[in-house]
């Protein structure tokens, strides 16, 4: 496999290694092995029932952070094949992007910035970091799964360097300390094939989001079609197919723009490294840019597509209710349990430090972070509803 990857892919058998050191794994690459050890774990079958907009009660067909994982995973694996990346490695970094996601979505993490404000503060992508380096449990020797270190890498700077950038914002804690540990290299960009997992991700989520939108009725067709790029592609498939019912128009058109995106990021990639000429994962890094791109064009589409989103589905009223009840949800459990950490199940308290203590409120961060929307209201119903047996 390695003979076909461009000079600039990570290969595997180059691997910067793992902070605890393990004998080969036989037939698969260390990347093969990232990826399995991140479906098996707890925190990857969670996510089917953690939402991106639509808590899970709402409905089977919406997506949830499983399947948005997966379908991010198919785009990264199919761009890599074109570009002669990695797809292992873009695939674990696909698969674990969203590991750190609270309950409710953005509403979650939103609600325990806020509780943590005081404290150290909450990061989706620091969080990941957390479970996949400390979280997970499920080892002899180590916490956490022991990735290599580009999955690592690229877990936490798949949207370019963290530090030295004029925007750079504060670190997360659980980033800070572990590169104390393990330099991940936090003022350099990420390889090539976390930056093809980051802009999957986009592609995904852009597309399956208006799709999740019209299912709802939070808008329609033809409210789309002054949109750029997906207007004129609902445009063609009606006018090729006259009278196409409503769920074959909108499949038949996503699927066109999923190809126009992954098609033109390949062009624009390709044109950089043309023009850059990489030949180690290394020049990747220090490249100063990003390697793998949109063309401005999609860039202008995607941003009017994200203005078209925002008031009319992400600030649609009926998801703002869904999202004041998530962040009172999340909010009512958090205040909870830092005063009463002993209400926690028995293994969550060993850490704490008592009520209100520095400890106890990202030892509760941890607990509520991790569980599904259906747990999260489960529990709040069992700790508030007196007439619910505890």
């Amino acid at each position: 496999m390695t003979s076909t990857l461009a000079p600039f892919a990570c290969d595997p058998t180059r691997s910067r290694g793992r902070l605890h050191p393990e004998p080969p794994a036989g037939a698969r690459s260390d990347f093969q092995r990232d990826r399995d050890r991140i479906i098996h774990c707890n925190a990857f079958r969670r996510l089917k029932y953690k939402t991106q907009v639509f808590v899970y009660h709402e409905g089977e067909h919406y997506r949830t952070r499983l399947t948005h994982s997966l379908e991010v995973s198919q785009v990264a694996r199919a761009i890599c094949r074109m570009i002669g990346l990695n797809e292992d490695l873009a695939e674990a970094l696909a698969l674990a992007h969203d590991l750190g996601h609270t309950p409710f979505g953005h509403a979650g993490e939103f609600a325990l910035q806020d509780c943590l404000a005081e404290y150290d503060g909450f990061d989706h992508n620091a969080q990941s970091l957390r479970i996949v380096t400390k979280l997970e449990r499920r080892y002899a020797e180590f916490d956490g799964l022991n990735l290599t270190w580009e999955t690592l890498e690229g877990l936490v700077k798949h949207n370019g360097p963290l530090v030295g950038r004029p925007d750079s914002k504060p670190l997360p804690k659980a980033i800070v300390e572990y590169s104390e540990g393990q330099d991940l290299e936090l003022h350099t960009y990420a390889s090539a094939e976390a930056q093809v997992a980051a802009l999957s991700d986009d592609i995904a989520y852009n597309a399956h989001d208006i799709e999740d939108g019209l299912r709802a009725g939070l808008f329609r067709i033809d409210d789309l079609l002054a949109l750029p790029l997906v207007g004129p592609i609902f445009r063609e498939v009606m006018a090729r197919y006259p009278g196409i019912d409503e769920h074959r128009l909108i499949y038949e058109s996503f699927r066109r723009i999923i190809t126009v995106m992954v098609d033109d990021l390949v062009a624009e990639t390709s044109r950089r490294i043309a023009e850059a000429r990489p030949e180690r994962p290394e020049d990747v890094r220090l490249l100063g840019r990003p390697l793998v791109a949109f063309s401005d064009e999609i860039v202008a589409h995607d941003r009017a597509l994200k203005a078209f989103l925002f008031p009319n589905m992400y600030r649609h009223f009926r998801v703002n209710r869904m999202t004041s009840k998530a962040k009172r949800v999340v909010k009512d459990l958090f205040a909870l349990f830092v005063a009463e950490p002993n209400l926690m199940p028995p293994d969550w308290q060993l850490p704490c430090d008592g009520p209100r203590g520095r400890k106890t409120a990202r030892q509760v961060a941890d607990y509520i972070a991790g569980m599904t929307d259906r747990f999260a209201l489960d529990e709040h119903t069992r700790l508030f509803d007196p007439s619910v047996k505890p």
